[in-house]
C-alpha cells in the first residue's frame, strides 16, 4: 500500500496538479515539481510537450496505466464513430475501476483497482475481479455481500470531497451502482482540466 501512495502523490507533484482533487496532495503545500531542481523557473513549454503532459495526466488519473494499456484504448476511441476525444473519455470512465470510483465505493482511483482485484465486487450478481473489464449501459456493479461492512468503504461513501457523478445511479444503502451512459468530457467530474485533443494531436504525431 505504501508504494502505491507514494507513486500517486509523485504523479501529482510531477505534473504541478492536485489531479484528483484530494486535500492530503503535496501539491497543496508546495505547487513546484519534486527534486532539487524543482524550484527553477519553467520556461515556455513545447507543443510536444504539452501534448506529452496532457497524456501524462489522463493516464495516470486512471491509476497510472500503462502505455500499452492507455495506446491500445486510444486505438479503440480512434476506430469508433465520432469525436475521438470523447470515446477515449467514454471508454476509460466504463473501466470497471473507474465506476466503482465513481460510485464512492473506495477513496481513490488506486484503491478502486485493489477492491476489483480482491473480489469485492460483483457486475450483474457475478464477480468480476479484472479492473480494466468494461461495463455496459444498464450493468449493475454492486460490493459483495461479505465486504459491505469494511470500515473503508463506509467511509468513502461519506467523502464530502465529491459527488456520484449523474451517468452513475448509486444506491449506497445497498452498495449498488448503475451504469447508465457513457459519459462525454463535460460530464466527468475531473478536479483539473483535462485536455484529451491534444492526446489525439500527441498520438497523431508519434
Amino acid at each position: 500500500m505504501t508504494k502505491r501512495t507514494s507513486a500517486k502523490y509523485k504523479i501529482d507533484r510531477r505534473m504541478g496538479e492536485n489531479i484528483w482533487g484530494r486535500p492530503k496532495s503535496p501539491v497543496n503545500r508546495r505547487d513546484y515539481g519534486p527534486g532539487q531542481h524543482g524550484q527553477r523557473r519553467k520556461g515556455k513549454m513545447s507543443d510536444f510537450g504539452l501534448q506529452l503532459r496532457a497524456k501524462q495526466k489522463l493516464k495516470g488519473y486512471y491509476g497510472d496505466l500503462t502505455e500499452k494499456q492507455f495506446r491500445r484504448i486510444y486505438g479503440e476511441a480512434e476506430r469508433v464513430k465520432g469525436d475521438t476525444g470523447e470515446n477515449l473519455i467514454g471508454l476509460l470512465e466504463r473501466r470497471l475501476d473507474a465506476v466503482v470510483y465513481r460510485a464512492k465505493f473506495v477513496a481513490t482511483v488506486f484503491a478502486a483497482r485493489q477492491f476489483v482485484n480482491h473480489g469485492h465486487v460483483l457486475v450483474n450478481g457475478k464477480r468480476v475481479n479484472i479492473p480494466s473489464y468494461r461495463v455496459k449501459e444498464g450493468d449493475v456493479v454492486e460490493v459483495r455481500e461479505k465486504s459491505r461492512q469494511m470500515v473503508a468503504l463506509i467511509e468513502a461513501t461519506q467523502l464530502p470531497e465529491r459527488d456520484v457523478p449523474d451517468y452513475i445511479e448509486a444506491d449506497h444503502s445497498k452498495m449498488t451502482a448503475t451504469f447508465v451512459r457513457a459519459p462525454g468530457l463535460a460530464d466527468v467530474p475531473y478536479p483539473v482540466v483535462m485536455e484529451p485533443n491534444l492526446v489525439i494531436e500527441y498520438y497523431a504525431q508519434n
